[in-house]
């Protein structure tokens, strides 16, 4: 379920004098059809000047013997760039090196669809220090609201 405000529904013309908008906008906690539709055409428009129409999801996941998924690592191809999405594994997964095969058998997938590098965000408090011992770079960091915490993105050349 979508909820939304109204942020305006008056707007001034350049004489000051009040006039009922052509538009209108919306605050919303998700997009839903609107989000996939805008989304899709951002694609075509990127296609129309990059020429390139190369975009695919990536993953690869580690399940346990009954078939329940502990890990897994997702992300897109695009323009030539790995982007990692989303990698989790489950605490008593940790340490015993499933992250680091995911990580390699993506980064393999990728360089075979010819991307040269990849990207990755994450949080000081996720496992910035992991993509850093498997030769990514920060290049960036970003705050947030809790003292001592940021966004860190880091990238590899593959």
């Amino acid at each position: 379920m979508t909820r939304s405000k109204q942020v305006s529904d008056w707007a001034c013309s350049a004489s000051g004098a009040a006039r009922k908008p052509d538009l209108l906008i919306e605050l919303v906690e998700t997009g839903g059809d609107a989000k996939a539709e805008a989304g899709a055409a951002l694609y075509r428009y990127n296609v129309a000047k990059s020429g390139v129409a190369d975009r695919m999801p990536i993953g690869a996941m580690v399940r346990d013997a009954s078939g329940k998924v502990v890990g897994g690592l997702w992300g897109r191809t695009e323009l030539g760039l790995l982007f990692l999405d989303m990698f989790f594994v489950t605490e008593d997964v940790r340490g015993k090196s499933y992250g680091s095969r995911l990580l390699s058998a993506v980064e393999t997938e990728a360089r075979k669809r010819g991307c040269a590098r990849a990207v990755v965000e994450t949080s000081s408090f996720q496992a910035p220090g992991f993509y850093v011992r498997h030769g990514y770079e920060e290049f960036g960091r970003v705050e947030f609201g809790i003292p001592g915490t940021a966004r860190i993105f880091l990238r590899k050349e593959l």
